[in-house]
């Protein structure tokens, strides 16, 4: 396994290790993963959902050939659910065996490696190398502001204190890949702290080019007909816009179907892919679920 800058020497480099992987970055995206991944320095993706910001988490894993740790937040959630936490069950399981044996068990022998069980955040500042472990923290927005206080020191240091057995400081701090989907404001501390990059729907051709990386068995003709239809969707007054997850899923149902292209029958067949409130499936029935034109 080769150091950082061997594996990703430039932007070109890491975008072509981004399409092996099957995800089709465009070069300011490529070039702000590589900023974050070379300077160290964590990368906040925003954007609607469906547009490929925990996509590009993983594929920015893949592409350094390095594990990614993956933490999804949601409201409620605690540093130590993040963190670590401590074996309670094997701890007490030692405690019975020890009463047993008539030995005393002191705080030291309980509050051990032997019990530490790591969370994400830990998991990825204890990676061992040679090149650092990927951390996406996915939905950050979705955690409370205390769970953000705390993820930002931890982050500013790249090193976390376990009262029982002392700091622990990462020997490679890993690439931090923050994503949100701006369910509401970040703290301007956090953001200070990291890159920034603003992931928009890609257009029809692009679309197009991923459908058909990630449905192989879709044709041609299917895939621009779904990317077209997918943007003409986003443009009606729909509670959920479709992404590109939509426009995979849907050209993928329409091909499983057997259709070679998307008819209005097909997309009827297959609206559950793509659109999903029983609101917007009337918006999308009423305005025809495709364009005049790709029925031919």
């Amino acid at each position: 396994m080769t150091a950082l800058p061997d594996r990703i020497p430039d932007v070109p480099a890491l975008l072509t290790a981004l399409d092996s992987t099957g995800y089709l970055a465009n070069e300011p995206l490529a070039t702000a993963l590589f900023l974050a991944a070379r300077m160290g320095q964590p990368i906040l993706l925003e954007g609607e959902p469906g547009v490929g910001k925990t996509e590009a988490g993983k594929a920015l894993a893949a592409a350094l050939d390095t594990p990614l740790v993956r933490l999804q937040c949601y409201e409620g959630l605690t540093s130590a659910e993040a963190l670590y936490e401590w074996n309670y069950p094997r701890q007490l399981l030692a405690i019975r065996l020890a009463e047993a044996r008539g030995e005393t068990l002191h705080d030291a022998d309980l509050f051990s490696e032997e019990y530490l069980l790591a969370r994400p955040l830990l998991a990825a500042l204890q990676h061992p190398g040679p090149r650092p472990a990927v951390l996406l923290i996915d939905e950050v927005d979705r955690g409370d502001d205390e769970f953000e206080a705390f993820l930002f020191e931890l982050l500013a240091e790249s090193a976390v204190t376990i009262p029982e057995l002392g700091t622990r400081r990462a020997r490679f701090a890993p690439v931090v890949v923050l994503t949100s989907n701006r369910t509401r404001d970040l703290h301007d501390a956090l953001k200070r702290r990291c890159l920034y990059h603003w992931i928009d729907y890609p257009d029809t051709g692009r679309v197009a080019a991923i459908i058909r990386r990630r449905v192989p068995a879709a044709s041609d003709v299917l895939a621009g007909q779904v990317a077209r239809n997918v943007a003409r969707l986003r443009e009606l007054d729909l509670a959920k816009p479709p992404g590109v997850a939509e426009a995979i899923s849907w050209a993928e149902a329409v091909q499983l179907l057997g259709a070679d292209k998307l008819d209005e029958a097909a997309a009827a067949q297959t609206a559950g892919a793509v659109i999903k409130y029983s609101e917007d499936l009337e918006v999308a029935r009423a305005a025809g679920f495709t364009a005049a034109g790709d029925d031919d």
